[in-house]
């Protein structure tokens, strides 16, 4: 694969789902900026503060016929050109001038039920279908981020 890049930059300042695409937004300790979630109990906060999701998971999912779209399951940062598969817990990973740490996957729930067929979220659940979960990350270096910001892994 030739480099990675920030594909998109979503957030929705009403909380929720989609997350709609933005030039830019700050990367902070607490959260990206200018987004917001509804349910604070499983999602947001340090530890959760920004979710990715892969461009190529979303184009795949599409091919089997799923309604997805970039932001349609709420990540903050849909990523192209990235080896999913080299994502796990711990990862590191530089986004432009930000600097952060993968905490965790994202587990799916009924709220983006529309972006699957026949509703099944599950398509995207780390535990069911290794490989094709968004991730949770803890921002380390606060920046901001934009659209074609390079993006590399720096351990795992």
């Amino acid at each position: 694969m030739g480099s990675a890049v920030v594909k998109a930059v979503n957030v929705n300042p009403e909380g929720g789902v989609p997350k709609y695409p933005v030039d830019s937004a700050f990367l902070r300790k607490s959260g990206v900026e200018g987004d917001r979630q509804n349910d604070m109990k499983h999602h947001g906060g340090p530890n959760r503060a920004v979710c990715l999701f892969s461009s190529e998971v979303i184009e795949d999912l599409r091919a089997e016929g799923h309604p997805i779209e970039t932001g349609s399951v709420g990540e903050n940062l849909t990523i192209s050109g990235l080896d999913w598969n080299l994502i796990r817990l711990g990862s590191q990973l530089n986004v432009g001038d930000a600097l952060i740490e993968i905490t965790g996957s994202a587990p799916p729930c009924r709220t983006i039920k529309n972006s699957f067929n026949e509703g099944d979220y599950s398509r995207i659940s780390q535990k069911k279908n290794p490989g094709w979960s968004r991730w949770y990350a803890r921002v380390l270096t606060e920046a901001s981020v934009c659209p074609e910001d390079k993006v590399s892994v720096l351990n795992g």
